[in-house]
């Protein structure tokens, strides 16, 4: 890795005015210095040298520890598209873009920062928001790693949707411009202002241009709105000897013995130790009435997930719970080497979310659970995305543009604002440099999927019929 400096992201509290040292106009000034250590062009450059870990091999040691008779799932999914592929292969990109150049500013990052993890969601206090929604791999690092990987997956949907590589290369420019425009304005902000910035639905239909997107916009938080546990309810479960149960639907849903519901329903008891004393008591009203695995998303096919329902004090008072093993995300290696660092990977999930997110689900805790980390969360919380598939191709460049905006955001939360803004000015040198980056890694990522396809047909990656992976858009 190519690093410039590389700032403390971790607060150890208050600081004397004598140990803040660096003003904001100085953070500002060493920034834009670092356009000397990298210039933008570096930014542009893409090539699989003979160093380059294989991918296919990158895939393989990720199914080690997953629930073998999943991983044929979690391959096919990948198989069906370059999209599919990219979703699934935050590892491979991860072990990429840290063998580039960037400029050692490290704030809190998402770590898998592609086009299709932007969404929508309920506040605490019920207002519909949209923002970054998956942060499994989140993780202290270099801010360009995230925003490398959302332009390239701003190409590959393009591509995807059959759109010209004008349109995909305005898009993903469009993506840093955004990106650089907010970032700069949060950096003249009160550190404290920042923390209260958020997009909500109604502001996010003031800053879209195209009617077309606004249509597709309006359509999905129509539909996450639906998506609540009452709504959820008869759709998931069934009334089996006088009982709300889990309907399973192997191999989706599936049922689990009594020793593993025990050890859930412990670890559930865990979980409410981490939650605000308001949301415990709140919670531990509910009784635990079934659980059952499920299997979600693409990259995380495979690992332990869960769905919990929990019954209140009538029939129609539900609360659906989701409970993901989390393991070390993919960029602690380049950041840490093989020290662990954290030591509850649910944990560091939950708080990075925190610190990502302007608002977060009130319920989100972890626990442990014979041995394995977990986070937990919401299982239906208004949440939902725009279908990629549904963004036209005038409206690409929108989308990508408010998707930048909410990236620069989370990164102007936690640290190195000033001195991100300071590197990038206005965005046009760095926008051009990072659209050829993305017009390249989408060839890697189309050569790599190919690679993924020969592999599974040749059989050395397992893979299974999937009657949900139909598409690659799916939301995760």
């Amino acid at each position: 890795m190519n690093h410039a400096v590389v700032p403390t992201t971790e607060s150890r509290g208050f600081r004397s005015v004598r140990e803040s040292g660096i003003s904001r106009p100085e953070r500002f000034a060493l920034g834009e210095a670092l356009r000397e250590q990298v210039p933008y062009e570096r930014l542009g450059n893409w090539s699989a040298s003979s160093a380059r870990f294989d991918p296919i091999a990158l895939i393989a040691m990720s199914h080690v520890g997953r629930v073998q008779d999943l991983v044929g799932i979690r391959v096919a999914r990948m198989a069906t598209t370059p999209y599919g592929f990219l979703r699934g292969s935050a590892a491979v990109m991860a072990a990429d873009v840290a063998s580039l150049p960037s400029t050692g500013i490290h704030p809190v990052i998402c770590g898998d920062a592609h086009l299709g993890n932007f969404g929508f969601y309920r506040s605490p206090e019920g207002a519909q928001v949209i923002d970054l929604n998956d942060f499994d791999e989140a993780h202290p690092g270099a801010w360009e790693w995230d925003l490398r990987r959302l332009v390239a997956s701003v190409w590959v949907a393009g591509r995807e949707n059959n759109y010209s590589e004008q349109a995909c290369a305005a898009s993903a420019r469009s993506c840093v411009l955004e990106y650089a425009a907010e970032v700069g304005q949060l950096a003249t902000e009160p550190l404290l202002a920042r923390s209260f910035n958020r997009f909500d639905v109604s502001r996010l239909k003031d800053s879209v241009k195209q009617k077309g997107l606004r249509r597709e916009i309006k359509r999905a938080v129509k539909d996450a709105r639906k998506r609540t546990s009452d709504r959820v309810l008869p759709k998931l479960t069934g009334d089996i000897d006088g009982h709300r149960r889990i309907i399973a639907e192997p191999p989706i849903t599936t049922s689990v013995d009594e020793a593993e519901s025990a050890a859930l329903g412990a670890g559930l008891d865990d979980y409410l130790g981490t939650l605000a004393p308001h949301w415990r008591r709140v919670v531990a009203g509910y009784t635990l009435e079934d659980v059952a695995h499920r299997v979600v998303g693409v990259g995380s096919v495979g690992l332990r997930a869960y769905v919990v329902l929990l019954v209140g004090s009538s029939p129609d008072d539900v609360l659906f719970l989701q409970l993901k093993e989390a393991r070390r995300s993919v960029l602690a290696r380049f950041v840490h080497g093989d020290d662990a660092w954290h030591q509850h990977q649910g944990q560091r999930v939950v708080e990075y979310q925190q610190a990502l997110q302007t608002v977060s689900d009130p319920l989100l805790g972890w626990t442990t659970i014979d041995g394995r980390d977990y986070y937990v969360r919401q299982f239906r919380n208004m949440k939902g995305t725009v279908p990629l598939n549904a963004i036209h191709e005038e409206a690409l460049s929108d989308y990508a543009g408010i998707v930048g905006r909410l990236l620069a955001k989370g990164h102007a939360r936690t640290s190195g604002a000033s001195m991100i803004a300071g590197y990038l000015g206005d965005g046009e040198g760095a926008g051009d440099a990072l659209a050829r980056f993305a017009r390249l890694y989408a060839d890697q990522t189309e050569a790599d999927w190919a690679a993924l396809v020969a592999a599974a047909k040749a059989g050395k990656l397992p893979i299974s019929d999937d009657a949900y992976m139909s598409s690659a858009f799916r939301p995760g």
